[in-house]
């Protein structure tokens, strides 16, 4: 677990880059959320790079996320009593998943359920099945704790950047094929994001627990 930070929740949009919270904060409620982590090689980052001065080109100004990983949940409300039991529960679920390799490589714009924002991802293509038994073990603790399951028809994918609004239709229509062009005639052939799944994370306020997965 990281060490606890003060908690500097806020409903000032403003202090967020422009987001909104898809529900309101409350003290002693922490927001949750299970992924697996993603660290970016430079040839990556160098990638985003282009593909956000392309998008900005043609009107869709993105903000690149501060990290990268792939969710296996939806973002849930804990109470600060269940966290522990939760993590648990996790820990438990998942002792007998193994570690495995994904990759993606197409591009896909995103909107959340609000419409608050639009998200810039690139879509698993290989490890859909290895990710789908982690859902399926992480839906058995939202079960336990009467939260939301995961998405029914997920679309797996790694989060490049974000704008605020509704941007789907102007970036559909505007500048996906470009930068799906710039992925695809990278450097040395079409660019591959290589995520090894070695490791599940649950993060809840400020706080990060750590599962890794069997060799």
């Amino acid at each position: 677990m990281f060490p606890d930070e003060e908690d500097a929740e806020t409903e000032d949009s403003s202090l967020h880059g422009g987001r909104i919270r898809s529900f309101k904060h409350e003290r002693g409620n922490w927001a949750s959320y299970v992924y697996l982590p993603y660290h970016p090689e430079e040839e990556f980052m160098e990638l985003l790079e282009d593909l956000l001065s392309f998008a900005s080109a043609h009107g869709a100004v993105l903000t690149l996320q501060e990290e990268f990983h792939l969710s296996l949940s939806q973002t849930v409300v804990l109470r600060h009593h269940w966290i522990q039991p939760f993590a648990q529960s996790l820990k438990a679920g998942l002792m007998h998943c193994k570690r495995f390799l994904c990759t993606a490589g197409r591009l896909r714009v995103y909107c959340n359920a609000e419409r608050t924002r639009t998200f810039l991802g690139m879509e698993v293509c290989a490890g859909h099945v290895q990710i789908m038994d982690l859902v399926h073990e992480v839906d058995k603790t939202m079960t336990e704790f009467h939260l939301d399951t995961f998405y029914k028809d997920p679309s797996f994918h790694v989060s490049l950047a974000w704008c605020a609004g509704d941007l789907t239709g102007q970036m559909k229509e505007g500048c996906i094929q470009g930068m799906q062009s710039l992925v695809d005639n990278h450097e040395e052939g079409p660019f591959v994001l290589q995520l090894d799944c070695e490791e599940l994370r649950f993060r809840t306020g400020n706080k990060t627990f750590r599962f890794p997965l069997k060799p």
